[in-house]
């Protein structure tokens, strides 16, 4: 085939795809996609832009995890977890600090949910944490302390303090508990092994009566004072333990659902659910099964189902390391629940990487790390289904760590265990799923949506640094200053102390410079600048895909149209090395901005021949701290057989 071909593509909203679909003309993403995208964005209507860069917040203590707390509308914090402390921002500002039991290597297993003022923190081998905040500037820690029953009954001790949480027996069935006495101080006869020294200061009950552990005499004895009036003093299979404990571990995750506390799973009972009484989030007590009274039940199936995660969505969903589960019931009650496998995906084991509500919808990371997973009921079906948003974008999920959704811009982030950062954008009403990858001279660590603001942990040259994406921000790690009168020295860049700097003064000039004693020297004063690291941003398109084309012919490209939004700079290659594109400007700011926004059409034109149809017939590849946004691209050429 030979003449003359004009491809349009009208937007980006297929994303990044994986070069296994090089050769998939025929499916509808290819049109929209794009070979790579790199540290750019996707607008939801279709358009690509250069990224935000990343405003520097402060050093944290080291390696961690970020949590979003939401006060209010108006009061929202991060929590910066690092090892065994936890920093408060509020602004960007540190507000508090304080101590906290989670070692660094516990943090990836830590899991968390919030009511009101108070953050609920689990970790299968930590005590359980409530974090309070007090005030804008007062934030305590404390464990979790279930509700305690010191009402008098008949049968029972004055002032008994019964602790109304799960409990559970772990011994063999046929295993028999003996109390020397039915009050006071008594002795625990077990018929097999049962103790172990940490179950000092653990509760046990007795056919339904509690007792607490005060001292170990052997593994099949123990000490023990009476919290109620036991039975009676026969040998009884009918006696349990708590079943948090130091012992048995603790919760391996939490949520709210329908007024309840859930607890997703412990250590020792990993496939087990429990949910408190109804507005009663700290009481256990099953009682006699009445619609109020706590919940408790395991996920039995044909393979092990350790809960990874449980989320409040439409319906109660709990993720675990083989399978997805949905607990129903209108409302959840011990006589209507009904708990349904759904899918057999499986979710992380090594790491918590919570579950993010999109539109109605439950995103979550398949256990090998390299699926993003929608999990939407079907109302035809009247089921779940996971349908992973990476199928045609693989190579982008290389192991994901964190992930968190910033709804206002409908962008998805995603940590990758090598450093990088996936962004998807997600608008299903318009069949919208786009990939773009991100990466910063360092690692991203850990990600947290904060209302509008994104936070990130960033490793740099061996430290571990607060940022956040700033759309008035060009570069990385970066600051801005501004000054009343012009001046050449620029302070305050210690966190970049000895790093080679890209400094974008007075919103125009550009240089680089090596930070010396926190500071940087410019050749000429400047009234504003912007001091940070630089990135570079590429856009490349598939290969071209002409009906009637031939496989082995040659293509030329004459020329490729680009429709630019508010773009201040943009550097092409169509075959003959990276240029900077000179274009006329107007659009919405005034002749005299220095320098000036550029919207409209830029055409270039091209030359040569190409047989080796893996090479994009242009690419755009800019480093230059200046926002760039391409709307569409008009793409002209030639094919000869």
């Amino acid at each position: 085939m030979s003449g003359l071909v004009t491809i349009t593509k009208t937007n980006f909203t297929a994303g990044e795809l994986s070069l296994d679909m090089l050769g998939r003309g025929d499916v509808a993403a290819y049109a929209n996609g794009a070979r790579t995208l790199m540290n750019v964005f996707i607008a939801p209507i279709g358009g690509v832009s250069r990224r935000f860069g990343t405003r520097f917040i402060d050093q944290a203590r080291g390696p961690g995890r970020l949590i979003a707390f939401e006060f209010n509308t108006e009061q929202t914090y991060l929590v910066v977890l690092t090892d065994a402390h936890a920093d408060i921002y509020a602004d960007d500002v540190k507000v508090a600090d304080f101590a906290t039991p989670w070692s660094a290597a516990q943090l990836a297993q830590i899991s968390w949910t919030q009511t009101a003022d108070t953050l609920l923190v689990v970790h299968p081998d930590v005590a359980p944490r409530k974090i309070t905040r007090t005030a804008h500037d007062s934030w305590t820690v404390e464990g979790w302390t279930f509700y305690r029953d010191d009402s008098d009954d008949d049968d029972d001790i004055d002032d008994v303090g019964v602790i109304q949480q799960p409990y559970h027996k772990f011994g063999r069935d046929e295993v028999t508990m003996t109390p020397s006495g039915t009050t006071g101080s008594i002795t625990l006869t077990a018929s097999a092994a049962t103790f172990l020294a940490d179950h000092v200061g653990t509760r046990f009950r007795l056919q339904g009566k509690e007792v607490e552990i005060t001292e170990i005499v052997s593994p099949t004895q123990a000490n023990a004072v009476t919290k109620q009036n036991l039975v009676n003093a026969s040998a009884s299979k009918d006696w349990e333990e708590q079943a948090l404990s130091p012992v048995r571990g603790w919760p391996v995750s939490i949520c709210f659902h329908q007024d309840r506390l859930v607890i997703g799973g412990s250590r020792d009972l990993p496939n087990r659910l429990w949910l408190s009484k109804s507005s009663d989030l700290f009481n256990f007590d099953l009682g006699e099964g009445l619609d109020d009274e706590a919940i408790e039940f395991a996920l039995l199936s044909d393979q092990v189902n350790a809960i990874r995660a449980v989320f409040s969505g439409r319906h109660l969903q709990v993720f675990t390391s083989g399978a997805e589960w949905m607990v129903s019931g209108e409302p959840l009650t011990p006589t209507k629940i009904q708990l349904t496998r759904q899918t057999r995906v499986g979710s992380p084991i090594d790491r918590t990487v919570p579950p993010r509500d999109v539109d109605g919808a439950t995103l979550f990371v398949s256990r090998s790390g390299k699926d993003l997973r929608e999990f939407l009921f079907a109302d035809v079906e009247q089921a779940y289904q996971a349908t992973d948003l990476a199928m045609f974008s693989k190579h982008v999920m290389t192991g994901a760590v964190d992930q968190d959704y910033d709804a206002g811009r409908r962008l998805f982030h995603v940590v990758m265990a090598d450093g990088t950062l996936a962004t998807v954008t997600i608008f299903r009403a318009e069949k919208v799923t786009a990939w773009t990858r991100h990466d910063t001279d360092g690692a991203f660590k850990a990600v947290a949506a904060v209302e509008e603001q994104v936070y990130l942990l960033v490793e740099r040259a061996g430290t571990t640094l607060i940022e956040r994406f700033d759309d008035d921000i060009r570069l990385d790690c970066a600051l801005e200053g501004q000054s009343s009168e012009p001046k050449t020295v620029w302070t305050g860049l210690d966190h970049l102390e000895g790093r080679t700097v890209r400094v974008l003064a007075d919103h125009g000039s550009i240089s680089s410079h090596v930070v010396a004693g926190g500071a940087v020297t410019l050749a000429e004063p400047a009234l504003h600048i912007q001091a940070g690291l630089a990135f570079t941003h590429v856009i490349e398109p598939l290969p071209p895909v002409a009906q009637g084309a031939d496989a082995g012919d040659s293509v030329r490209l004459v020329s490729a149209g680009f429709r630019l939004l508010d773009t201040q700079a943009l550097h092409l290659d169509t075959g003959r090395g990276t240029t900077p594109i000179a274009f006329r400007r107007y659009g919405r700011d005034s002749l005299d901005a220095a320098p000036p926004t550029f919207s409209g059409d830029v055409k270039v034109r091209a030359i040569g021949w190409s047989r080796d149809v893996m090479k994009p017939l242009w690419r755009i590849a800019q480093d230059v701290p200046l926002p760039c946004t391409v709307l569409a691209v008009a793409t002209e050429m030639k094919l000869s057989g």
